[in-house]
């Protein structure tokens, strides 16, 4: 998903650190969003800034060599991982013009595929700014978001995504010495994964060890990776979706070493601190195919809102509404045998595992479970908008069916998209005019972000 021209800060002579490039000024695209209580809702006044793996890198601040081309670093500059954040800077973007972002007012498009004089950019992944040089931090413990979706374009093996991660505030520019970008230029990003594609780690490159990808031109994979808890409120195209909490023995923002890192670009998926697969509640793979789609119950042909309560101190339920043409929909009542309800709880994670065949894989429990998630919701998270494709699984997790050539036991199948409808080549080529909308972002008190919140209780 990483552009082929990220900018990395050159050193210029006496520098020691990552550094911000100056060939373009970076401007932070504005996003009001709103908090809630019973009083009624405030405008907040936000800006979304860029990860800085999609950014164009390059030697020194005013440099135009690149540090980072294709899926490739430039192994002269980047000789070990602190020269490469020394002689290497991250640059300001073209939101629109190169990546397809476009905010306006509470809403905020984002393109799937953007092609300028320079390349083609695939996907983007954008944080929510509070100020210049802070992150916004969400406490989620005991209270309720929501956001409208328009995913009426969005097909198999794409995953327009709204989720939190315990990133640093500051994308870690406090806490690594290497970081002077932070997170202005949005660097900092962890998740459950482990990711190991992400370029710049702990104020450090992660160009030792780094393997280019056999199918992805823009990406490979580091010696490093980066972990945190991570809170998926919403994976979901037009065909499936799902809400998924992910734990972590460690809280916050680590660095993982290789294969120990585990998650998705590690041999043993399950050798990590963090728990990748999550207690995830997907209608359709819950049993209930007629209740997610276009056509269905929350009807994906058009504009939908979703909301997500954190409910008790300590964490004891996740749970979903939707609202569509001003009616409150429940979520979907799980028809596993031996699952029952419509919401996450540790009741329904621990049958949900047994019912799937999966209770010797549960690492959300292994990695502290609901306690784990209730430490990372009251600490403060980050919001996360993304848009991207699955070189590894082609999204079969989500809207197919999973593992391949699966399908007759509980849990496999996940919707109704085709064994390998999500391959990246097939969604790339047929990508060019897809675009996914965020809009109306709410936070509050439980019952106060969307009409008919205070009766909805089912």
């Amino acid at each position: 998903m990483l552009q082929a021209g990220l900018v990395l800060l050159s050193a210029i002579s006496t520098a020691q650190a990552q550094l911000v490039g100056t060939n373009k000024p970076e401007v932070h695209p504005p996003l009001t969003w709103q908090t809630c209580t019973k009083a009624g809702c405030t405008d907040v006044k936000g800006s979304i800034v860029l990860d800085s793996n999609w950014r164009w890198s390059h030697i020194g601040a005013a440099g135009s060599k690149n540090c980072y081309t294709g899926n490739l670093w430039d192994t002269t500059v980047c000789k070990d991982n602190k020269a490469c954040a020394e002689q290497c800077a991250v640059d300001g973007g073209d939101y629109t013009g190169t990546y397809g972002i476009t905010a306006s007012g509470n809403s905020v498009k984002l393109n799937f595929i953007t092609t300028d004089a320079y390349g083609t950019n695939v996907g983007s992944r954008l944080y929510l700014l509070k100020d210049e040089k802070n992150y916004e931090m969400f406490s989620l413990l005991n209270k309720e978001f929501s956001f409208d979706i328009d995913t009426s374009a969005v097909g198999c093996g794409l995953n327009p995504a709204l989720y939190f991660v315990a990133m640093d505030q500051d994308g870690g520019k406090s806490k690594y010495p290497g970081n002077l970008a932070g997170a202005a230029m949005g660097t900092g990003y962890c998740d459950a994964q482990c990711p190991r594609d992400i370029k710049w780690i702990n104020g450090e490159g992660n160009a030792v060890g780094w393997k280019p990808s056999t199918s992805d031109k823009n990406s490979g994979i580091g010696g490093f990776g980066s972990c945190c808890a991570e809170m998926d409120v919403w994976e979901g195209n037009s065909m499936s979706n799902a809400v998924t909490p992910h734990s972590c023995s460690t809280i916050n923002q680590t660095r993982c070493t290789g294969e120990s890192c585990g998650g998705t670009y590690s041999s043993d998926r399950y050798a990590g601190s963090c728990d990748p697969d999550g207690c995830d509640f997907n209608p359709y793979r819950m049993g209930d195919t007629t209740f997610y789609g276009k056509g269905k119950t929350v009807d994906t042909s058009s504009k939908f809102t979703v909301v997500t309560q954190f409910i008790g101190s300590p964490l004891t339920e996740i749970k979903r509404f939707y609202v569509q043409n001003g009616k409150v929909i429940p979520n979907a009542q799980s028809k596993i045998p031996g699952v029952t309800g419509n919401s996450i709880t540790p009741e329904f994670c621990t049958a949900q595992k047994a019912a799937f065949g999966e209770t010797a894989k549960d690492t959300f429990t292994k990695h502290g479970g609901f306690p784990s998630m209730s430490q990372a919701l009251s600490r403060g998270m980050v919001l996360v908008l993304s848009l991207w494709d699955d070189h590894y699984a082609g999204m079969d997790w989500l809207d197919s069916v999973m593992p391949k050539g699966g399908g007759t036991k509980p849990g496999e199948k996940r919707g109704e998209c085709a064994a390998g409808e999500g391959e990246p080549a097939k969604v790339e080529a047929a990508g060019k005019s897809v675009s996914v909308t965020f809009s109306n972002i709410k936070f509050g008190d439980i019952g106060t972000t969307f009409a008919g919140g205070t009766n909805a209780t089912l």
